[in-house]
């Protein structure tokens, strides 16, 4: 409701692509510089109390924004700087709160609890924008905003109670050391640099469809905040599928081509929504373009999960983070100023066919990484349904 809120309000008070690119940009650059930090604190502090803390972070901002705009004294660099601050706030949550994952459910179930946290997720963003649509139009952004800060209690009463088994932190060496020794780790793991540099590259110019969102909505198919919500929901449909589809897997065998097949339907299914004049076609074909980001994040996310060691987790997803996020930024900033040159359409369009490209280049090195990723996964007991001396068979097989 709040991504959907602000990107209004923001097109509202300005009526410029540019600035809601550049919006976009401040909420999540310090994503792309701060994720390092995040990652070393995953892995040497408390990753359950570093979530409880990004979480309250997250509940204040929400608050402040909300009195801003129902006072009606809220200007755009007050919401530049509440959305750096934010993406602040996400450098040190999503590395935390990814490695707190496998604590709370076990390796065992991480495949599984990766996508389940996936539905929950697109099931809010199925009935948010939808709801900030009616919210938006009749009463205005500033109580989407509210209804945000509010939900936040619920969520820090949550993480206190539960009870998780405590794990031991290794801080012997410089937190420095730390950040160095998780970059080398990506850099020297074939599958998990493939996986994460296309994931990157999907960020940069396929992710920021969404921040052109508004632009659709209002000058490409004559709409308003209702329509707005309802394309954006539409998204949130086809991911909350394909989370679902993810959840019913029982093993990670074969999502390497996975992510390649869905990273492909993105971008076919993007180009298509570019050109595209009709409001109802422009939405239906929302809903293949959530299924496959959606299914080639997840993938992602459960691939590299179940390939790093736990005592490298944080760093590693830090790096995760900088590509799922950090690199959104620069590719809202550009979309915003092409978008200005070129309309959003055209933008949304090359984009697109840059991931398509990014697709086919890591399905042809599937083959020269698919051992080391079995290799890894056996190391880790992470079969996820396949037991180990089978799948040790197969890694030997191949």
């Amino acid at each position: 409701m709040q991504s959907v809120a602000q990107a209004w309000l923001v097109y509202r008070l300005t009526g410029s692509s540019l600035l809601l690119g550049s919006v976009g940009f401040a909420s999540q650059f310090p994503v792309f510089v701060v994720a390092p930090l995040g990652g070393i604190a995953a892995d040497r502090l408390n990753r359950q109390r570093i979530v409880i803390a990004t979480q309250t972070a997250s509940m204040i901002l929400a608050f402040i924004l909300a009195v801003l705009t129902l006072t009606h004294t809220v200007q755009v660099w007050h919401i530049f700087v509440l959305a750096a601050l934010l993406g602040v706030v996400n450098a040190f949550d999503i590395p935390g709160r990814q490695s707190f994952l496998v604590e709370m459910v076990g390796k065992e179930d991480l495949m599984n609890a990766i996508a389940l946290n996936s539905s929950m997720f697109n099931g809010a963003r199925i009935i948010g924008p939808a709801i900030a649509g009616i919210l938006v139009a009749r009463i205005g952004e500033g109580w989407c905003f509210f209804v945000n800060a509010v939900s936040y209690i619920a969520v820090i009463i949550g993480l206190f109670m539960m009870q998780v088994q405590p794990r031991s932190y290794h801080t012997e060496a410089s937190p420095l050391a730390h950040i160095i020794e998780g970059f080398r780790f990506v850099r020297n793991t074939g599958p998990i640099r493939a996986i994460l540099l296309l994931l990157g590259l999907v960020s940069l110019v396929a992710m920021p469809y969404t921040v052109l969102m508004p632009i659709f909505a209002d000058k490409v198919l004559h709409g308003g905040a209702r329509e707005l919500g309802i394309l954006m929901g539409a998204t949130g449909v086809g991911a909350l599928l394909a989370a679902l589809t993810l959840a019913a897997r029982t093993g990670v065998r074969g999502l390497g081509r996975w992510v390649a097949f869905s990273c492909g339907g993105f971008g076919v299914s993007l180009i298509l929504f570019a050109f595209s004049r009709t409001f109802w076609l422009s939405t239906a074909l929302l809903l293949p373009v959530g299924f496959c980001m959606m299914l080639q994040m997840s993938s992602s996310n459960t691939l590299i999960q179940a390939m790093v060691p736990d005592h490298l987790r944080g760093r590693v997803m830090a790096v995760y983070t900088m590509m799922f996020m950090g690199m959104a930024p620069f590719g809202a900033f550009f979309a915003g100023a092409l978008a200005d040159r070129l309309g959003a359409p055209i933008t949304v369009a090359m984009g697109a066919v840059a991931a398509v490209g990014g697709a086919t280049l890591f399905w042809m090195g599937l083959p020269k990484i698919r051992v080391e990723a079995r290799r890894l996964i056996v190391a880790q007991g992470v079969a996820a349904g396949v037991p180990a001396e089978e799948m040790t068979a197969r890694v030997v097989e191949d």
